[in-house]
């Protein structure tokens, strides 16, 4: 067990300290404040991605509009206003918010005040004079009993007095809104302290939904511990302090709440004071509700940015009456219907979360450090959208938590990773991934059983490649050719194979073994290989291409791909080890290889199993391979679909009739070895890649053969051997079979090229034997 763990933490070993650390760096980053504009720009974000609310019906909202100020005037006199709040009052709401600053009388213009002095001649003798206005409103606010004034009470020289009569019956809310540094508003006071006289000032958003609640016994309290936090009912409304969630440092003092918006902050049925001095509404709309009056004229210039300003449209900003009316909705929403406030987590939950999120970043760094950069960078894109969608679902449940730390963290972590493994194991990985693939580096030096002896049982695909006849291409050139032509191979094939994720075994001279499955098992292991062996012979396109341009001759690869249980893992002694395969499926596949042709892709029916939904292949034949009882199918695969979606060029160029034929004779190959045998033909037809004989001497199926031809002088010496498979072709006649050709000489190759474009230019001449030259 402590074996165990101690490969735990050693394979674990870049987390452990990375993450701790990438915590701590963005814990020094917040601490400075940097954050916070970010932090609250992705919360008004999340607020203008929040679903619709219906409207709360609770709160209607009188606005002062342009319409109203053309017809009345500005300010609104008091005459006017008195009659306005009477109306009101006759609909019998729950409380009325004047949402105007009243300090001062507000006569009627000058003609009417000399018209209301005339009819009431008394109120000259009053010291000072006083306007019947004035009087009906100071009269009003008297009568009306649930009536809050507003008075402000911050701001030192910008304070503004309350209503005289209202401040001295004590029905009088503070209209302070305390702004974030962007100038948004997202807090509101519940009550503050009156910086003169000490006193403690409820807001008037408070106080209006203190005087909706009273119907339904609600009263406020106190929670009897030591926070004092203001408790309605079982809602709690927890104060905000600075650093809470986003927030950097702020000016904390008050009882300070976050404003849970509804919709875009103007959801509030609105009416004009037109439409109530008109009387061209029913007092019955203000029933049972908290009525809000304030200025809605954009030219007085009460409004505010909040979370909904930025919108598609330009900038929309929200009017303050219409702000007060989202901290009374806010109050009652969470103390009568259970809407969740907006709240901040304890800072260890805070850092918790944020240590998770360097953990998550650094742990997919570390578990992807040797994949493709476009796999990393996905898992950590794929990380940081898990972090936001957490982040956004708190949100909708009332938390906010912070975003962009742990997005930060995560990506440090993940940096962090990336520079570790870098620094750490580069020269280690260079040097190995040239003898053995980056997952059998990671498995030897990354797993305490990395190096242990022995194997398990697993079901694997198995892929062999070679290419055909370059035994005879390398018997012709120099030593440094051959290393030239094996090299730009290899290179090109090691690149298809990795993009696959295929595990180079290992390179037998021109033969390739990859293994799908080992070290690392995945579900699409076949399909992999498949789509692996498609690229592979596209990619002798471009070999050929360089074989042409280092006047080299051109290369013709076959492929066998099997899927059956071997035995994986490290073959040898302590003194020499090899990571392998060992199993009978092995040596099968060598032998599907050997059946193949240039070009050409063969499969097992086990490895169709496993993909035949998306295999496209153009012939099955049945084989009997050495070691085999009962023959099997073998598939000549040409492309596959789904992702990979890989097609082979099926155009071979077409047989041309050879006149006169070609005398040949041909000898059978067993495995490797030649047959005593020889046996007389002709080459009736020729292609680039193929021919057809024909001999009274048949040929089996996939069998090798070797074939002698006399070669006219002016092409090198004479006789000269090619080599060619027997392939299937219905259209051969009678005493004749096809072959595909595997291993040609230049000399002969030039001779064959020149007799079929002699023939394709010309098909009624006769080719020039090699007895008539």
């Amino acid at each position: 067990m402590r074996d165990k763990l101690r490969g735990q933490v050693w394979r674990w070993r870049g987390i452990w300290a990375i993450a701790p650390t990438a915590t701590a760096i963005v814990f020094l980053i917040r601490a400075t404040g940097l954050l916070q504009g970010l932090e609250l720009a992705a919360l008004d974000v999340f607020f203008r991605l929040r679903p619709q609310e219906e409207p709360d019906k609770r709160v209607l909202v009188v606005g002062i509009s342009e319409n109203d100020l053309q017809q009345y005037g500005h300010p609104i006199n008091d005459q006017l206003l008195a009659e306005a709040l009477e109306y009101i009052a006759t609909g019998q709401p729950r409380a009325i918010g004047l949402d105007i600053y009243r300090d001062l009388p507000v006569p009627p213009p000058y003609p009417e005040i000399v018209q209301q002095f005339q009819q009431q001649p008394e109120l000259l003798t009053q010291t000072p004079p006083l306007e019947p206005g004035y009087a009906q409103l100071n009269q009003i606010y008297r009568d009306i009993e649930n009536l809050i004034g507003i008075g402000k009470v911050t701001g030192g020289v910008d304070r503004v007095a309350p209503p005289p009569v209202l401040a001295e019956l004590g029905r009088v809310g503070a209209n302070d809104l305390p702004r974030d540094q962007d100038g948004r508003l997202r807090r509101a006071f519940l009550y503050l302290t009156d910086p003169q006289s000490q006193d403690v000032v409820l807001s008037i958003g408070l106080h209006l939904a203190l005087l909706h609640l009273e119907p339904y016994g609600i009263l406020p309290q106190i929670t009897d511990d030591d926070r004092q936090w203001v408790q309605l009912a079982d809602t709690i409304f927890v104060p905000l302090s600075s650093g809470d969630g986003g927030y950097g440092s702020f000016d904390d003092r008050g009882y300070q709440i976050f404003i849970n918006y509804r919709n875009n902050g103007k959801t509030f049925e609105t009416i004009e004071l037109q439409d109530i001095l008109e009387q061209q509404v029913s007092p019955d709309i203000f029933r049972d509700r908290t009525i809000l009056i304030g200025h809605t004229a954009e030219s007085l210039k009460d409004f505010f940015d909040t979370p909904f300003s930025i919108q598609a449209e330009g900038i929309q900003k929200t009017s303050g009456v219409e702000v007060h009316a989202n901290v009374v909705s806010h109050i009652l929403s969470a103390t009568l219907d259970g809407r969740s406030q907006i709240l901040t987590l304890p800072k260890p939950l805070e850092w918790a979360w944020i240590f998770s999120a360097a953990v998550s970043g650094a742990a997919l760094a570390w578990i992807w450090r040797y994949s493709d950069r476009a796999m990393r960078l996905l898992g950590q894109i794929l990380s940081g959208t898990l972090v936001i969608g957490i982040a956004y679902w708190a949100f909708l449940q009332g938390w906010w938590i912070p975003l962009l730390p742990p997005l930060i963290a995560q990506s440090l972590a993940a940096l962090s990773i990336v520079a570790y493994v870098a620094r750490s194991a580069i020269d280690i990985r260079h040097t190995f991934s040239r003898y053995l693939t980056d997952e059998v580096v990671a498995t030897l030096l990354e797993t305490p059983e990395g190096l242990r002896l022995g194997g398990e049982r697993r079901k694997i695909t198995i892929l062999t490649s070679d290419l055909r006849g370059f035994t005879s291409i390398s018997e012709r050139l120099p030593p440094e050719d051959v290393v030239s032509i094996l090299n730009i191979y290899l290179e090109a094939m090691a690149d298809a194979i990795t993009s696959y994720q295929g595990t180079i075994d290992e390179f037998m001279g021109d033969g390739i073994l990859v293994l799908f499955g080992a070290p690392t098992q995945r579900c699409d292991d076949a399909e992999r290989a498949v789509a692996c062996a498609i690229a592979m012979q596209k990619a002798m396109t471009q070999v050929n291409q360089k074989m042409t341009e280092l006047d080299l001759p051109n290369l013709e690869m076959g492929i066998g791909i099997n899927t059956g249980e071997v035995v994986v893992g490290n073959i040898g002694s302590l003194k020499r080890t090899k990571y392998g395969i060992v199993g009978s499926q092995v040596n099968l596949t060598y032998r599907i290889e050997s059946y193949t042709v240039g070009g050409q892709i063969l499969i097992t029916e086990s490895t169709l199993k496993d993909v035949d939904s998306i295999i496209d292949f153009d012939a099955e034949d049945k084989v009997c391979p050495k070691g085999v009882t009962q023959p099997i199918s073998i598939y000549s695969v040409v492309g596959i679909s789904g992702k990979h979606n890989l097609t082979l060029s099926r155009d071979q160029p077409p047989l041309h009739e050879l006149n006169p034929a070609l005398p040949v004779s041909f000898t059978p190959l067993h495995g490797k070895q030649l047959s005593d045998r020889h046996y007389p033909a002709e080459l009736i037809k020729l292609s680039p890649h193929g021919a057809h004989l024909s001999s009274p001497h048949g040929a089996d199926l996939l069998m090798n053969l070797r074939f002698i031809i006399d070669l006219p002088e002016s092409f090198g010496k004479s006789p000269e051997e090619f080599y060619g498979k027997v392939i299937k072709d219905d259209s051969v006649p009678p005493n004749c079979f096809a072959i595909r050709l595997t291993a040609v000489p230049m000399e002969l190759k030039a001779y064959f090229e020149q007799l079929y474009e002699a023939d394709c230019s010309q098909p009624s001449s006769v080719s020039q034997s090699p007895s008539s030259t």
